[in-house]
């Protein structure tokens, strides 16, 4: 049997890159996904690939609203058992070039956006009698980012949040844990030049860009069953990058 059969998932951001690789990959295990994303003609087309096992719902995830008609759609699905919170921004700027709005805007959307949605989904997961949620962090979240203030300050709070929350949710029978991807190849990195990605990639050991599929696959056993005992943890996905 399919390792997530009967179990519904919520995934943020989940309209293209790591998020739509968790939502195809949960759903070939069996889930049921609500896929959430300011990007609608992107999440639309991916809920009609998916068929009847996923449903696209326009979710702003620094608007409390949103969260509930997330949980909503999750729940009409037959409660919800784990949620990714993976949507998140990357505009990478030096700390001198970083004005105040642009700091703002990383902490609504990495930041409030993970907390707001580990409040939301505690009560409906402890009713479907518990459950997993992963956050989306970042290598930046373990180790310095040159020219990037803002993406690591938020990726650095989500491995405090991550544990804080693991310890607040362990007597409800959820845990929570924290993914720090190193570069993976997908969309939002367009915003660093050829010439930057290829430096970029000689800084990794292993010499090659991770992809949204090896991520899926991470987060996937983090859901699952299988990570039964594990919470609070970070687990990197980085080709050796945090080494």
């Amino acid at each position: 049997m399919a390792r997530f059969q009967n179990k519904v998932v919520l995934v943020t951001g989940g309209a293209r890159g790591q998020g739509a690789a968790e939502a195809r990959l949960l759903v070939a295990e069996g889930a049921k996904v609500v896929i959430g994303d300011v990007l609608e003609a992107e999440g639309r087309r991916l809920a009609s690939e998916l068929g009847s096992a996923a449903v696209f719902l326009r979710h702003d995830v620094t608007d409390e609203a949103d969260w509930a008609k997330a949980i909503d759609a999750a729940e009409t699905l037959g409660g919800l058992h784990g949620m990714v919170n993976n949507a998140g921004i990357f505009i990478p700027r030096p700390l001198l070039e970083t004005d105040a709005a642009l700091f703002e805007r990383h902490m609504r959307i990495n930041q409030l956006g993970c907390f707001l949605g580990m409040k939301a989904v505690a009560g409906p997961m402890e009713r479907s009698g518990g459950g997993s949620i992963v956050n989306i962090s970042s290598v930046a979240g373990l180790r310095g980012s040159p020219g990037a203030i803002a993406y690591s300050a938020t990726k650095w709070a989500l491995r405090g949040m991550t544990k804080a929350a693991a310890i607040d949710f362990a007597p409800r029978g959820i845990r929570v844990n924290s993914v720090h991807p190193g570069p993976i190849d997908t969309e939002m990195l367009s915003v660093r030049t050829p010439e930057e990605t290829r430096r970029r990639i000689q800084q990794v050991p292993m010499k090659r860009m991770g992809t949204a599929e090896e991520v899926a696959k991470l987060v996937l056993f983090l859901l699952s069953d299988e990570s039964a005992y594990i919470t609070g943890a970070e687990v990197t996905i980085d080709g050796g990058v945090s080494l």
